[in-house]
């Protein structure tokens, strides 16, 4: 079975970038790249009759013409849907990689990627959507849905495009954690990259441990690893770490049992994702 990377694009500036690292990515997995636009079916014009006065004609014929007028905006939603992926595909094939196959769905995201589930070893999505230009590094409410929903990994970018040198995965011990480990050491997606764990939490013998096992794990599979054990809040030590060692990508799981969970889906997401500028992969 071929596998495929699942690319959701909306026309937004956030769109290149997600063109970008979806190629990179499904190169690097010999995998096929699909290209995925979600269209808005625009809500009907509704015409409320506010006077027995008005003749039922002329009612008629005004709702005739919203009927008429609703189907011209579907129509134009429609056709922006596919000068959108008209666009990304020409970036991508522009770029050296094959054309990718193109999809329209109407409806919401979260639905027409949960079709993709078992289909995708990969999801690629922008931090933010269409209505975040200009705006910071806010999570868009759309990902917060899928990665509440998919158990696929995200990946989420930010950003324009670079290949990523560095990676982190904040590891805690967990199963989550643990099968990002093994993600690390088999897929090709990481080869040749940096490997950085990092664990925060008091300096025991049993998280040393737990490190340490875990590296050999990415040593044995011939990944480069350091690994560090820090004290402090998890926020700002995962935080710092990526700055001072120049990480350009981010691995976190989505569900664990520890306060990296609250990281991620918490009271702080926002904050935390306004103070990094790099892509972030969820595992599940």
């Amino acid at each position: 079975m071929s596998s495929n990377v699942l690319a959701g694009i909306d026309g937004s500036e956030h769109t290149a970038a997600v063109c970008d690292y979806a190629a990179w990515a499904a190169d690097r997995l010999s995998a096929s790249l699909v290209l995925l636009h979600v269209l808005h079916r625009p809500e009907p014009i509704v015409l409320v009759n506010l006077s027995a006065a008005t003749s039922l004609d002329a009612q008629e014929q005004v709702i005739d013409e919203l009927a008429a007028l609703d189907e011209k905006r579907l129509e134009l939603v429609r056709e922006r849907s596919r000068l959108i992926l008209e666009q990304a595909t020409a970036r991508i094939e522009a770029a050296g990689y094959p054309a990718p196959r193109a999809v329209q769905r109407e409806g919401r995201l979260v639905q027409a990627l949960a079709r993709y589930d078992d289909y995708a070893e990969l999801l690629v999505l922008g931090r933010q959507g269409s209505g975040h230009a200009g705006s910071d590094h806010r999570l868009g409410s759309h990902v917060e849905q899928v990665i509440r929903t998919t158990e696929r990994p995200l990946l989420l970018t930010l950003g324009s495009f670079q290949p990523p040198r560095r990676l982190m995965l904040a590891f805690d011990g967990s199963a989550t954690s643990e099968k990002g480990v093994a993600w690390l050491a088999g897929s090709p997606l990481f080869a040749g990259l940096e490997c950085h764990l990092v664990m925060v939490g008091e300096d025991e013998p049993g998280r040393r441990a737990s490190l340490a096992r875990a590296a050999r794990t990415l040593t044995d599979a011939g990944r480069s690893c350091t690994t560090a054990l820090l004290q402090g809040k998890v926020e700002s030590c995962l935080l710092d770490y990526q700055r001072q060692q120049d990480i350009d990508l981010m691995l976190m799981g989505a569900y664990s049992q520890s306060r990296l969970r609250e990281w991620l889906l918490g009271s702080t997401t926002h904050h935390m994702l306004a103070q990094t500028g790099v892509p972030l992969l969820i595992l599940r």
